[in-house]
């Protein structure tokens, strides 16, 4: 009887807690950051959102940096804003304007104006300054963008101005906080600019809980343009080879539902290109070349799965990397990396994927290299 009495308690607060974070507001810390200073003030207004336990933040990039305080962060896609029961923003101060990353991203919201995805959802904006010049320009103009999507915009007013400190310049503003970054002799952001991060993520929780489902979250199909997917791999100085022809009574690729496997090794220009075994007749160098030509057979085939359009890719699911090595060699995971920093490369947040490399005495064809993919498409 105590046990049954146990299970039940437990299935009670089980609901309890999921009852409670389904009411709680889902908030989008939305940055780009080049030096890491935007992101030290996402923290701070993150620690304000979720303060009072009636919020949950959460930080993503509008683009990939290679910082690597900031290389971790997830990247936020422009379909999912509308999904938010409120976003803060955060940018560098670019010359009296947002930065170029954060203007780029915001650009690509066209489709969520449209369809007036973003009306009623509330806004709310903090930047790191600089010198401190043109932080106002750049602040309204932050506004100016988010007013155009009728979000509701939510200043921070004169609250905390009394714990600042008089004696340094401070990035205080009522549009939003800043952070004066470039000031010498001071560390950025200042406690008292921390501060004021904290009671605007504070206040903007809850406003945003206030508001929430008072505005519907629309699911707004993104149309993706195959054209700007072969501008990148140009842009990138990337030429996808031929699909390399089967050498036997195989398939280059096989798709069962929405996974694509795919299987290459070095072919280039119908000859293996760099072969024989690492250590032997063939170098690091030659073999990373290698694993590079492999892998772009793999794309190649990938965009021939997919009817041309790599726009159709969700997901690089699984790597696997098989060298011709020698018994004792142990470095084939940096032979490796040429191949996931290439598909990384190529698709982004997307081409992120699980890993597995290994030695092999031979392999067919005496390829240095090959190369096992699985892929999830549309």
């Amino acid at each position: 009887m105590k046990k049954l009495c146990s299970f039940f308690i437990l299935i009670l607060l089980f609901n309890t807690i999921n009852i409670m974070a389904q009411n709680k507001a889902k908030i989008l810390v939305l940055i780009h950051s080049d030096n890491g200073g935007t992101y030290e003030l996402a923290k701070e207004i993150a620690k304000g959102i979720e303060s009072e336990n009636n919020a949950v933040p959460y930080i993503k990039l509008v683009k990939e940096s290679p910082n690597p305080v900031l290389k971790n962060l997830p990247v936020a896609t422009v379909e999912e804003l509308a999904t938010y029961d409120g976003i803060a923003f955060g940018s560098p101060v670019y010359f009296g304007n947002i930065s170029t990353g954060m203007s780029e991203f915001l650009s690509k919201t066209v489709q969520l104006w449209t369809n007036h995805a973003l009306e009623g959802v509330p806004a709310t904006v903090f930047m790191s300054a600089g010198s401190g010049a043109g932080k106002e320009l750049a602040l309204q103009a932050f506004w100016n963008s988010l007013a155009v999507h009728g979000m509701v915009l939510v200043s921070n007013g004169i609250r905390g101005t009394e714990d600042l400190n008089k004696s340094i310049p401070q990035g205080n503003s009522v549009l939003g906080i800043t952070s004066m970054a470039s000031l010498k002799d001071v560390e950025r952001p200042t406690k008292g600019e921390r501060q004021l991060a904290v009671l605007q993520g504070k206040n903007f929780a809850k406003v945003a809980l206030a508001l929430k489902d008072t505005h519907s979250k629309k699911t707004i199909p993104m149309v993706e343009n195959h054209q700007n997917f072969n501008e990148i791999l140009k842009q990138k100085n990337i030429t996808l080879p031929q699909v390399p022809k089967p050498a036997g009574n195989y398939q280059p690729f096989v798709r069962t539902g929405n996974l694509v496997f795919i299987n290459q090794v070095a072919l280039k220009d119908g000859k293996i290109f760099n072969p024989g075994k690492l250590g032997v007749e063939v170098n690091e160098q030659q073999v990373k070349e290698a694993t590079k030509v492999t892998m772009l057979n793999v794309i190649a085939v990938l965009k021939d799965a997919v009817g041309g359009d790599l726009s159709k890719v969700k997901q690089c699911v699984q790597l696997t990397g098989i060298f011709n090595t020698k018994d004792d060699y142990t470095k084939h995971a940096d032979l490796m990396n040429i191949a996931s920093d290439l598909t990384v490369d190529v698709f982004g947040e997307k081409g992120k994927h699980a890993r597995a490399t290994l030695g092999a005495s031979s392999i067919p064809v005496n390829s240095s290299v090959e190369i096992q993919a699985i892929f999830e498409v549309e």
